[in-house]
């Protein structure tokens, strides 16, 4: 692809307007397809949940460690991630952790006995082996990648019927041997509570002693089980989902960098500046242009072409 920046993440989006011959219009959409290189997953798309769609996660090279939910999970090539939407979610990464995946978004899940836009029950483990199933879901990542990125005619309607049968792929693993989920324990219960707090009120000015007055625990108390449940502190559990969201901001809007900073709880943008370095290795404003790709019409040098990235 033609363009003046490497990009961190390649991310095609399917056209609004598409509407597959055989489509329920009350059915799963396929809304982008995203591979992540190795060396571009050191600039981590940091704490965010997606609220309207899902995200399929497929781990190709690599090991780490994400938070999803409340808790750390390893993750290792051959993994699949499954984020029902509204889960928070954290990648781990680093100089030395470079993880290579592919991210599929869908929207307009249904499924018996789920709530709207989940893949899996709510206790269920997000973290499967794919074991003999990794070479089948990598050929349809890559080649609704491909697809799309390419710009050919009839892209958007074979990348449709790509997802199919990636979701039959995927549920036949999700109702395989899975570990069973392990039951709440009083801290636990506790540590939650806090996690929903801030996940509610990230943007406000929090302190510790804030958030223990609201919780009617003492601060010490907050951040000893919030840090043994989730290996965070809840300030810095805070920055990052602040930071996290600033992201999502970033990559889908064009408000500027002042009002982003505003919104995700800082008052100054020299200051909200210094922690998006530091969290993402890069500056905001050179995030935002290295995110953005040119990736949805035909080929490079030949068309215009767009396409935003919102990674998992």
């Amino acid at each position: 692809m033609a363009q003046t920046e490497k990009a961190l993440k390649v991310q095609c989006f399917v056209k609004k307007e598409f509407q597959p011959m055989l489509q329920d219009p009350n059915g799963p959409r396929l809304l982008y397809v995203s591979r992540i290189r190795p060396d571009a997953s050191t600039h981590p798309r940091v704490m965010h949940a997606h609220e309207d769609f899902v995200e399929i996660i497929l781990i190709c090279s690599g090991i780490s460690e994400y938070l999803i939910h409340e808790k750390k999970q390893y993750i290792r090539a051959g993994d699949l991630i499954i984020y029902n939407s509204g889960v928070v979610h954290d990648e781990v990464s680093g100089p030395d952790i470079e993880v290579g995946s592919y991210c599929i978004a869908i929207a307009g899940l249904d499924l018996p006995g789920l709530r709207k836009n989940a893949l899996i029950p709510e206790d269920m483990h997000p973290v499967f082996r794919t074991n003999g199933h990794f070479s089948d879901i990598e050929a349809l990542c890559e080649m609704m990648f491909q697809n799309l990125s390419s710009g050919r005619p009839g892209a958007e309607a074979f990348s449709h019927y790509l997802m199919v049968a990636l979701l039959e792929k995927v549920n036949t693993i999700i109702h395989g041997d899975q570990p069973p989920a392990e039951p709440d324990e009083e801290p636990h219960i506790m540590g939650r509570r806090i996690k929903q707090f801030i996940d509610s009120h990230y943007m406000e000015p929090l302190t510790l002693q804030s958030m223990g007055e609201a919780l009617h625990i003492s601060p010490y108390y907050l951040s000893h089980i919030f840090k043994q449940m989730t290996g965070y502190s809840p300030v810095q559990y805070l920055l990052r989902r602040r930071i996290g969201e600033a992201q999502t901001l970033l990559i889908t809007t064009d408000l500027p960098i002042t009002r982003i900073a505003e919104m995700v709880g800082y008052d100054t943008q020299s200051y909200f500046n210094l922690q998006f370095t530091k969290n993402v290795g890069m500056p905001p404003q050179k995030y935002r242009k290295a995110y953005i790709v040119s990736a949805d019409e035909p080929s490079a040098g030949k068309k215009k072409k767009r396409a935003k990235k919102e990674g998992s």
